[in-house]
């Protein structure tokens, strides 16, 4: 039966920033889809933690602060040590930082960057070599942005960041396939989470935004629940290097 091919059960996830918002969607979805999380967070997931035990999933934690990509060896380490293996990451954990391109510091630059791009390749890297000791392959899912593909406006290190992740994603998917890896991407597209309170609190911007999304509504975290369970399923066995627009019809317009 088709169902069975989204079936996670007995697959262990690590997440990076689950704590709140998509992050903590994605994760809540793996686990109704039979997965134990390990989730990576920079603050405390102890709501994250409660909910997806309360589903009899296992959760593990970690605290660490991904702008340092040299924790990433340690962070996959720690993981299998605790859940004995991983099966799917999600690299979820991301900044953003607003600013006019004319008066952008090196130091918002960086720090974007740093987390956005080089973390998530150096994470991947450390979790592909272990898909690989394991001899099973795995499921790697980058969370990308409308400014893949868009420009934006006052967001220089975040667009640049993520039209590397989206770039990376293609890259990784075709030097890694050949290891039963797959590396594919989600886009969210105008999402009510944290980081867009202040387009939401602002009435014309706000207005301008649904206005162009043909669902008339900004998502929620639980529009990211179908299209990572996809990804991450043997039911994308065949789906490699592409990077999935869960925009509500954003890009179409």
């Amino acid at each position: 039966m088709i169902l069975n091919a989204f079936n996670l059960e007995g697959k262990i996830a690590l997440v990076t920033g689950c704590n709140t918002g998509l992050g903590q969607g994605m994760a809540l979805a793996l686990a109704e889809a039979g997965c134990d999380i390990i989730g990576v967070n920079r603050a405390g997931s102890e709501e994250t933690q409660t909910r997806i035990q309360a589903l009899g999933r296992r959760f593990f934690p970690f605290q660490a602060d991904l702008t340092d990509a040299t924790r990433t060896a340690q962070i996959v380490t720690q993981a299998v040590a605790a859940a004995g293996k991983i099966d799917i990451l999600v690299n979820n954990a991301g900044i953003i930082r607003r600013e006019d391109a004319l008066n952008f510091s090196e130091k918002d630059w960086d720090d974007v960057m740093n987390i956005n791009s080089k973390t998530l390749f150096f994470l991947s890297q450390q979790v592909a070599r272990q898909f690989i000791a394991q001899g099973q392959g795995g499921k790697i899912i980058n969370i990308a942005s409308m400014l893949s593909f868009q420009g934006g406006i006052r967001v220089p290190s975040y667009t640049a960041s993520k039209s590397a992740v989206m770039g990376l994603t293609r890259l990784m998917a075709n030097e890694w396939a050949q290891y039963g890896i797959n590396v594919n991407a989600i886009a969210p597209g105008y999402m009510a989470t944290n980081n867009t309170g202040q387009l939401r609190n602002d009435e014309a911007r706000n207005e301008a935004i649904l206005e162009r999304i043909p669902a008339g509504r900004w998502g929620t975290p639980d529009d990211m629940k179908g299209p990572i369970v996809f990804l991450a399923s043997p039911a994308a066995d065949y789906v490699n290097g592409y990077t999935l627009a869960v925009d509500g019809g954003w890009l179409a317009r």
